[in-house]
């Protein structure tokens, strides 16, 4: 029996989950999906300046498991940018924190620092 999948911990939800060219019409446009868990990745690692391994700790899943889910998402990306495809965030397997510090731990918590529970911490794009 394999074992079962674990779900990632997901500070939030994005603000806007469709993302693309501008200059085409919507009936031609063509899609690709972007997991919530990919996103997350993607703004631990690129926005917050997170490492890989504090990435994985943050989202409580293997380095290897980050390293996996952010190359296909820099790939999505890529083919976004690239072949003018809309990207859609959305599905995958996560948990969303409490914004409690129960959730996602509050260091990179989007909810802690900016929401209705701001808790204040150390802002991660400062550090050197």
């Amino acid at each position: 029996m394999p074992r079962p999948r674990k779900w990632r911990k997901v500070c939030c939800l994005p603000k806007n989950n469709r993302f693309g060219p501008l200059n085409k019409p919507g009936e031609t446009e063509q899609y690709l999906n972007m997991t919530v868990d990919e996103y997350e990745t993607i703004r631990l690692i690129d926005l917050e300046g997170f490492t890989q391994e504090e990435c994985a700790g943050q989202m409580n899943i293997a380095r290897t498991t980050v390293q996996g889910i952010y190359a296909e998402a820099r790939r999505k990306v890529a083919q976004s940018l690239v072949n003018g495809k809309v990207l859609l965030i959305e599905g995958g397997e996560y948990r969303l924190c409490d914004a409690s510090g129960q959730g996602c731990g509050g260091v990179g918590c989007r909810r802690n620092r900016y929401g209705k529970g701001f808790m204040g911490g150390e802002d991660r794009s400062d550090r050197s």
